[in-house]
């Protein structure tokens, strides 16, 4: 009798995550691999399937215009009640901080069902920062009977919290695995102007800004700051994919549209992303999941927040928190773009987020705790990371 597994998504970023840990399941001796998503985003869900091959057996199809966060957790949570009764899975697996990933959890704990949790005890200790992310992660580790811990910083999380040790283990991450997948060194991207940019010659700025908390005067003086440092750097260009959200849109095209270095184009997908960032010179971004890639790829980020989740990028050296001040943000970039020595110190650093091992490490630890393996994985080591 074969344990069955449901993995449950519902955007891009947790798809890239988690599409080669659906794949790792597929193959996995005693496991039935079933794969649900919620469409939290639509086409940029579907493009990573895509590359992955793996089509969902559930999809709840429930983006619409202008959903809010009560709208995509309450059609989450009873869209699942449906897939649940009919799968009747032994372990449904979630990932990270979404809406999905906590209305996912929550159906399956109304239905007694164990949760396994993808991405565990990240943390800022900020309820409200990144929002809604930092709760959803709190609420889910509340829930879940696995936790599958990044590093050892993230266990130590949950340990402070009261978590169990034996159902805390330490994988590395799976967005490291998935980049085996995207990244390739004879891609040619879709989107033109990437064709065409001189990434030998000149300093290519890759940048991501979209986060809730940096609407407003945070965004103002980050796209200041970023206009400030093409403007002073002529060795620079800077690719800027905009996020759909018209704030976004409207703040960049305000103070970054119009420079001959600034590339605004629209938002990319994962192939497209990974293998940009793989040939950029910098990844300045307030997402979170670029903290983990593009130090795989050997590339410096500055984080354009006043806190992150991921300390262990920071202590490893990959990462700097440049904050949301123009001042702060300027003279950081100026300073990976001007002196060779500290670039190379972040670029040479060592990911402490994974061997490209992680989906092995989770599936093995689902055989363990299911009796299909006498004992648990070896745990992911910092420092045996990439780079």
């Amino acid at each position: 009798m074969s344990t069955r597994v449901m993995t449950v998504f519902g955007t891009r970023p947790e798809a890239v995550k988690m599409a080669p840990m659906v794949k790792t399941l597929d193959a996995c001796p005693g496991i039935e691999s079933l794969c649900c998503v919620t469409a939290q985003h639509r086409e940029m869900l579907d493009s990573v399937l895509d590359i992955f091959q793996r089509r969902p057996d559930y999809d709840l199809d429930i983006m619409e215009p202008r959903q809010t966060l009560s709208t995509i957790t309450s059609k989450c949570l009873l869209g699942m009640e449906t897939v649940l009764e009919q799968a009747k899975p032994d372990l449904v697996l979630v990932h990270g901080d979404t809406s999905t990933t906590f209305a996912g959890a929550l159906a399956a704990f109304y239905h007694k069902i164990p949760v396994g949790h993808v991405e565990a005890g990240l943390r800022t200790h900020d309820r409200y920062s990144p929002f809604p992310e930092e709760m959803n992660r709190v609420l889910v580790s509340r829930i879940a009977e696995l936790h599958f811990c990044p590093t050892p910083a993230n266990r130590a999380n949950l340990l402070r919290e009261g978590g169990s040790g034996q159902t805390l283990l330490i994988t590395g991450n799976t967005v490291i695995d998935a980049l085996q997948t995207t990244v390739q060194a004879d891609y040619r991207f879709s989107t033109p102007i990437l064709n065409h940019l001189d990434y030998q010659g000149r300093k290519i700025i890759l940048v991501t800004c979209h986060r809730r908390e940096n609407y407003g005067q945070p965004m103002a003086q980050i796209m200041t700051a970023l206009r400030r440092l093409v403007d002073t750097h002529p060795e620079t260009e800077l690719v800027y994919p905009v996020h759909l959200s018209p704030v976004v849109q409207e703040t960049a095209q305000q103070y970054l549209s119009g420079h001959p270095r600034i590339h605004l184009i629209a938002p990319l997908d994962v192939m497209e992303m990974h293998n940009l960032m793989a040939r950029c010179y910098l990844v300045m971004t307030d997402s979170g999941g670029l903290q983990e890639e593009a130090p795989a790829l050997g590339k410096p980020v500055l984080v354009l927040r006043r806190e992150t989740e991921r300390p262990e990028a920071v202590d490893a050296g990959t990462v700097k928190l440049a904050g949301v001040e123009e001042e702060s943000i300027f003279e950081m970039g100026a300073a990976l773009l001007e002196d060779p020595a500290a670039y190379a110190a972040m670029a040479h650093a060592v990911n402490p987020y994974g061997d490209g091992r992680a989906c092995t490490r989770i599936a093995q630890a689902i055989q363990w705790r299911f009796g299909l393996r006498e004992t648990p994985p070896e745990p992911f080591q910092a420092g045996s990371g990439t780079r």
